[in-house]
């Protein structure tokens, strides 16, 4: 009894793993001490605003500076004809495609970025941002992706017209960026054609915008004398953002220091690289002194990183019973005027082809077709990995319309067709390995601590009574996470394996520091990391400090998204702290002598 008490107590000083305890970071969070990019202010410091779009797709006659010019306090007035001298009109996206930095000759979505306008304070920079005057030619606009790719439809990227391919294989017309398949087509069209029972659904997932409660932006400083940029900005993977703009600028990427602060949410949405960063390290580059760049509400929804637009059609082959036989699924994603969909080299669909889920499914075929429209570009991890979420919903959604046609519950029909536990692991029908599980036992759990049967006989009596004035409906959905992105041996961005890193130093009064490649943006991450490592080496958590989001300082990480934090810095927090545990034994016995 001793020796547990005595164990209880230590656990509740080092507050690890398992025990509940105060976020670290709460403190100055609450006190209003956290430090945002809009909190940032350097000396000689100047503004910017970008001249945007109010047309979808048009082409751009002409561009006159000369009012905005006239505005005090405005220092310059950028257009693309002033970033191709320095090949800087155009930049990578995370999507293998590239972007204007600013529209030249033609706009392809509304709020496009068309100028940059420098000024002494914001308020000059929005003045001037509005006397600039620019002449538009109004061209047909496509927002609906099934049009796309109609023959007489309007060529969105002239720029890459005549291009085989961009970046993921042949392109069928000039506004399609990709096909992408997976599994076995004959095989499950054969299960189809033998099938005693078939449904076909149309499945959408609209667009929909993440919306942070802090918008995008930076603070670029270039010193003109050592050559050395550093960015604050509102990244979700800051180190990322540096070997983009290593990319895009040609400065080493020894020399551009990227730093996150503080961030107010991001959910995907601050993944990207987004063309007010570029112009603010331009003109900071032009200017020799800091710009500020802080993107309004309306820029914010209006033109950053989106997520879903899915558009698709749905089939499963089942027998009488029930069981399924084969999943086929087609789609339409509609990535916008530019592909800066956040993909993996050999996944330009992401992560999709977990759609079997939790199930059995002998076969299944799924394929996407990617098409550009006149709407702002993006496609985002919102709220979980790479079209995970879409994923999820098609095969959850398609065992309801099965279950519904057949008559069978949405509980039981889950049952029949769940992975059974002595098949683990468990390699699906297009390629992904379920290393573990319980499906069955998992669901009723659940099923018991909501008294399903009562739920039942409830929604059952409520339906026979034509005075009830509820309607009620009972929903199941089971969902098989594939989280961290990854693993690295399919999962990449622009070639960088999405791995993750750790570095820590105990100091010799027994206090430590821990600086990881993740950027928290809300989720707790000093806490934790320094619940993790408290539990590997038997340090108070408290004494625990956590660093990230300064590229200078961190190691190299693919930053937090994608739900991938915690399972690959936390891995990576947690196997640093072993090295560390290890060689303190060996340090102990040689001074102990044993």
């Amino acid at each position: 009894m001793a020796a547990s008490t005595e164990a209880l107590d230590r656990e509740t000083k080092l507050q690890g793993m398992g025990v509940s305890r105060l976020r670290k970071e709460d403190a100055r969070f609450i006190r209003g001490r956290g430090t945002y990019v809009d909190d940032i202010k350097l000396p000689g410091m100047l503004f910017g605003a970008i001249v945007r779009s109010p047309y979808a797709h048009a082409r751009i006659k002409s561009i006159d500076k000369a009012g905005a010019l006239a505005v005090p306090g405005v220092v310059a007035v950028l257009t693309a004809d002033d970033l191709k001298p320095v090949k800087l009109d155009w930049m990578p996206t995370l999507g293998s495609d590239v972007q204007a930095v600013l529209a030249d000759k033609k706009v392809c979505f509304q709020m496009q970025e068309v100028a940059f306008v420098i000024a002494s304070d914001r308020y000059s920079a929005a003045d001037g941002a509005d006397a600039v005057e620019v002449e538009y030619e109004e061209l047909q606009a496509i927002v609906d992706p099934h049009q796309s790719m109609a023959k007489d439809a309007p060529i969105i990227r002239e720029d890459i017209a005549g291009k085989d391919e961009v970046g993921h294989g042949k392109r069928t017309h000039p506004n399609h960026i990709f096909t992408w398949d997976a599994g076995d087509k004959a095989a499950t069209d054969t299960a189809f054609a033998n099938a005693a029972v078939t449904v076909k659904e149309e499945i959408l997932n609209p667009r929909v915008h993440p919306c942070p409660m802090e918008t995008c932006g930076c603070v670029a400083s270039f010193d003109k004398v050592t050559g050395q940029l550093t960015v604050y900005i509102t990244s979700q993977a800051p180190h990322l953002v540096r070997t983009v703009v290593a990319m895009l600028s040609g400065i080493p990427e020894s020399k551009i220091r990227i730093i996150g602060g503080d961030i107010g949410g991001g959910f995907g949405n601050k993944v990207p690289v987004y063309p007010g960063y570029v112009c603010a390290i331009v003109a900071s580059i032009v200017t020799g002194v800091p710009i500020k760049w802080i993107e309004s509400r309306i820029e914010n929804i209006s033109t950053t990183g989106f997520a879903r637009d899915y558009h698709g059609v749905g089939e499963l082959a089942a027998d009488k019973d029930g069981r399924i036989k084969a999943l086929r699924f087609t789609a339409l994603a509609d990535h916008g005027a530019f592909n800066s969909h956040v993909s993996a080299t050999k996944l330009p669909a992401g992560l999709f082809s977990i759609c079997t889920g939790s199930y059995d499914i002998p076969k299944a075929y799924c394929r996407v077709d990617a098409v550009y429209t006149n709407k702002a570009p993006g496609g985002v991890a919102y709220r979980c990995s790479l079209r995970v979420t879409e994923a999820v919903y098609l095969i959850e959604r398609m065992i309801d319309v099965l279950a519904q046609k057949l008559n069978i519950d949405k509980a039981e029909i889950r049952r029949r067709n769940f992975v059974k536990a002595d098949k683990f692991p468990y390699t699906t029908s297009l390629g992904w390995t379920l290393d573990s599980g319980n499906y069955q036992v998992a669901l009723e759990k659940v099923l018991k601590a909501v008294d399903y049967e009562g739920l039942r006989k409830e929604q059952a009596a409520k339906r026979a009574d034509p005075n009830s004035p509820t309607l009620m409906g009972i929903g199941i959905c089971t969902f098989t996470e594939i989280v961290g992105a990854g693993p690295t041996k399919v999962c990449d961005i622009l070639g960088i394996g999405l791995f993750d890193s750790c570095d820590i130093r105990v100091n010799p009064t027994g206090s430590a520091i821990a600086r990881l490649g993740t950027m928290s943006q809300g989720q707790g991450h000093a806490t934790t990391y320094a619940q993790i490592i408290a539990t590997e080496l038997g340090l108070p958590s408290e004494e625990i400090q956590i660093e990230e989001g300064d590229t200078d300082k961190a190691p190299y990480g693919a930053g937090t998204w994608g739900s991938r934090s915690t399972p690959v810095a936390g891995a990576a927090a947690a196997r640093a702290a072993r090295k560390i545990r290890e060689k303190a034994k060996k340090i102990a016995a040689h001074l102990l002598e044993v």
